[in-house]
């Protein structure tokens, strides 16, 4: 019976095909992918955006050059921060810098490398206005911009982060801060606050990795034409047994910008930071595309971290810097916004990080620092994923 069912359904199929044919009503063949340039493409917030690149390193020197470490400074007092972020202004803008991570890694084979993510988006700006999307800092949500640029040139990658603003990663790092200062620990009111956001997040950043599959479907291609790398969050502060400071000492908010209680930096770099990463690994795993595990790319180089220090007369040295922004309460440097983003020498490193995983199998990867580089951010090393 089975065989007479599909023997009849075959036939009535190409039965309903030459009749299509024959009144000239066949369906229009599927749009295929372009045949162009190639390009990488970055989406998402500000830790792919490039927010923090105007700094190398970090200092609580104000004069001149700002010991060498703002890349901003073009002579005298004088600062031009769209020397570093381009076309997006020093405040409220995307903050997409010249050494984001798209913009330098060594992707062979990439003719351009477009930066899409924006510093302060959360999923809802980049998905598509079709699937809910909202614009955000003037410009269409992000899958949309993609779509245009799908059908125009030959995408062959695209990094994505996106889900710690939906968290709230800042503001939890905010808070923390404050609740030093008041001698509060901040763990035990953020972390169930955490524990319940995390199934919601993971759903909406299910949602974008989806709706950039179904944008990319609709240009023409499949979805083995390109590489979606999914990318988690390192974390910007060292656990509580790592830092240069004793906990009680002003400097951790006055010179050195991490004011940050030993127990809540703990919980935020080995329970915090994990779980992100963690939701965002799963998340891979179930949509098929490829994981950049960054939780512990920049270990070591995090602000005040044991073994690091602010540059002075010696100038940016990032075997010693930290490479993370530090926390400029009095906006003094540059903007709050920087603030605990990977900096200059984060970012390069990051974007060895993504060249790495480019030239290796599609796959989930941990991205490390590879100490046989003696310090050079450049010098990154990658291994499977547990």
């Amino acid at each position: 019976m089975r065989t007479r069912t599909r023997t009849a359904s075959r036939g009535a199929a190409l039965l309903t095909v030459a009749l299509l044919g024959l009144a000239g009503l066949t369906a229009p063949p599927a749009e295929a992918a372009p045949v162009g340039p190639t390009v990488a493409v970055a989406m998402g917030d500000s830790f792919i955006s490039g927010e923090g690149g105007r700094w190398l390193g970090n200092t609580d020197r104000y004069d001149g050059s700002r010991s060498g470490t703002d890349r901003a400074w073009t002579g005298g007092s004088k600062y031009d921060p769209g020397k570093v972020y381009a076309s997006t202004g020093a405040v409220g803008g995307c903050h997409r810098s010249d050494v984001s991570e798209i913009a330098t890694a060594p992707l062979p084979g990439i003719d351009e490398r477009v930066n899409l993510a924006c510093s302060g988006a959360e999923t809802v700006n980049v998905l598509s206005a079709a699937a809910g999307g909202r614009p955000y800092q003037g410009e269409a949500p992000q899958t949309d911009r993609l779509a245009a640029l799908a059908r125009a040139k030959r995408v062959k990658v695209i990094a994505l982060s996106i889900g710690g603003n939906d968290l709230g990663f800042g503001t939890i790092i905010g808070d923390c801060a404050y609740d030093w200062y008041f001698k509060r620990l901040c763990w035990k009111t953020q972390a169930p606050v955490v524990e319940q956001k995390l199934p919601g997040v993971r759903a909406k950043v299910t949602a974008v990795v989806d709706d950039i599959r179904a944008t990319m479907r609709a240009a023409g291609y499949a979805d083995g034409d390109y590489r979606l790398v999914l990318q988690s969050y390192p974390s910007p502060i060292p656990g509580g047994e790592s830092f240069r400071l004793s906990q009680n000492d002003s400097d951790r908010m006055f010179k050195d910008g991490c004011p940050f209680n030993d127990r809540d930096a703990t919980w935020a770099a080995y329970t915090l930071v994990p779980q992100i990463s963690d939701m965002v690994k799963a998340v891979a795993g179930a949509r098929g595309t490829d994981y950049m595990d960054l939780r512990d790319a920049l270990a070591g180089h995090e602000v005040c971290s044991l073994g690091t220090e602010q540059v002075g007369q010696r100038g940016p040295d990032a075997r010693q810097d930290e490479w993370f922004r530090f926390l400029d309460y009095v906006n003094t440097q540059g903007t709050l916004e920087e603030s605990m983003h990977p900096n200059a020498h984060g970012q390069r490193a990051l974007a060895a990080c993504l060249g790495l995983v480019g030239a290796a199998a599609p796959g989930r990867y941990a991205c490390t620092q590879d100490w046989f580089g003696n310090g050079d951010p450049s010098h990154m090393r990658i291994r499977p994923a547990g």
